[in-house]
């Protein structure tokens, strides 16, 4: 589905991100993980075309990604990226019908429209429908954003779903319900990539993990050979064990070191 070859972006003699090499294949639901500059956002621009590689090559469905048009790529793939700020009076649905612009050429149809309530009830806000986007709490806001994205790859056959930090904003609840969303839609042979910043649910629900530091790949494979003590504590600098709790089937991650800070 998509070959990431090599893959690089600079900017201004400045690397953020070099020689990033993976391939994502339908059903796959894949973890981008690092520390806070490490360059998961840009990684996730990249495959989603905002920016192009400035090396390397990225490929989807057997074409260079610089290739398609955009309109050409909305049909096939969705974003959730790490801003949404819409300061436009839209209703919560009116915003999940962005997602299917690029289907229809003048009127939408009750097709269109049907989807929009289901992704909308999907994902926990089909109550909230008529509420103006502003008005609704971040969580909220990031629900309806998911909605958009569903929306838009809801009936496109091996789509993709690029989410940059999806739960963000979200309780605990609606983080479990969007990764377990997540989960069913691979299973539905969509492939998802997102960046995730709780190594637990990484660990707990993705199927492949690359790992980055300092704009390079540091890891990548299996949660289990990816999520270790070792590449965890050189990726984060945070010292962890891993631990096999007898209540659940994966591991847990837990942090061996706390960081004081003085208060003058």
């Amino acid at each position: 589905m998509m070959e990431v070859r090599n893959a690089g972006f600079e900017v201004k003699g400045r690397k953020l991100l070099e020689n990033v090499s993976f391939s994502v294949k339908p059903g796959e639901f894949w973890a981008i993980i690092g520390a806070n500059g490490a360059g998961k956002s840009t990684l996730i621009k990249l495959l989603s075309a905002e920016q192009p590689a400035t090396s390397g090559s990225v490929h989807f469905h057997d074409r260079d990604l610089r290739k398609y048009k955009l309109k050409e790529l909305a049909t096939k793939r969705a974003v959730l990226s790490q801003q949404n700020n819409i300061a436009l009076s839209f209703t919560a649905q009116e915003i999940v019908l962005m997602g299917r612009y690029p289907f229809y050429d003048a009127d939408l149809s009750q097709r269109d429209l049907a989807i929009v309530d289901m992704c909308l009830k999907k994902v926990g806000i089909g109550h909230l429908k008529s509420r103006l986007y502003p008005t609704l709490s971040g969580g909220e806001q990031q629900r309806v954003q998911l909605a958009r994205a569903l929306a838009q790859v809801w009936e496109i056959e091996n789509g993709l779903l690029l989410l940059d930090e999806p739960t963000t904003g979200m309780d605990l609840l609606h983080q479990y319900e969007t990764f377990q969303l997540a989960k069913e839609l691979t299973r539905k042979h969509f492939a998802v990539v997102a960046v995730v910043h709780d190594l637990n649910q990484a660990l707990q629900y993705a199927d492949r993990v690359l790992m980055l530091k300092n704009g390079r790949p540091h890891a990548i494979g299996t949660p289990e050979t990816v999520l270790t003590e070792q590449a965890i504590h050189e990726a984060f600098g945070l010292p962890v064990q891993i631990i096999q709790p007898d209540t659940t089937p994966y591991p847990v991650i837990v942090p061996q070191a706390s960081v004081s800070y003085q208060i003058p």
